[in-house]
């Protein structure tokens, strides 16, 4: 990895890469057993490879500027909200990351099942979860009360949001220089427009 980029060490040489993270490096190596059975040769795979920009949702890049840049993820799971927050930080080592994660399945809405996001943001710089009341109403579940979600994050230094204009003010007023945004969610931040945030955080 160079300058926040990955590439791919092969026997034509270094091969760039536009995603990043064990996930994905993982698929491009099951991507590229498939594409050797189908008798794709090496050579094209690698030159094809470097053009992609990953699937919608995972790790997808919604702006960048020359001191931040903001993904979205779909990660909602402990292990994947772990693993998303990881990637970030291990792709920009001299970068902050601000990480913010919406409760909003069903698992991740029980009081029984929430001790398993223990120390999943752990390394992120400013970690942050929101939920939106209304999610509980819908989904007629008792509403999480904000300390129950702090202690079983296993994690005082989390902010938590439950209205999505306080969150997304409390966004535009950090300071963006040298520091990342990773949002995740199943869900959609109770409508905010993430591209219209990204570009204003980047800008």
């Amino acid at each position: 990895m160079r300058n926040n980029q990955s590439f791919l060490q092969t026997r034509f040489g270094e091969v760039p890469l536009k995603v990043f993270g064990e996930h994905n490096l993982q698929n491009i190596s099951g991507a590229k057993n498939v594409c050797n059975e189908l008798g794709v040769f090496d050579e094209d795979f690698y030159k094809a490879i470097s053009t992609f920009e990953g699937a919608a949702n995972r790790l997808q890049r919604l702006a960048e500027g020359p001191n931040a840049v903001v993904f979205k993820d779909f990660a909602h799971s402990p292990s994947k909200l772990k693993a998303t927050v990881n990637a970030m930080k291990r792709q920009y080592k001299s970068r902050n990351l601000v990480a913010v994660m919406e409760l909003h399945t069903f698992s991740s809405l029980n009081k029984d099942f929430m001790k398993e996001y223990a120390g999943s943001m752990e390394e992120a710089d400013v970690p942050v979860i929101f939920f939106d009341k209304h999610t509980f109403e819908h989904k007629k579940m008792p509403l999480l009360e904000e300390s129950f979600v702090k202690e079983n994050f296993a994690n005082q230094r989390l902010h938590i949001f439950t209205d999505a204009n306080e969150l997304k003010k409390f966004l535009l007023e950090q300071e963006w220089s040298n520091r990342n945004l990773l949002l995740m969610s199943s869900g959609n931040f109770a409508g905010m427009d993430l591209v219209a945030l990204a570009q204003q955080i980047t800008r």
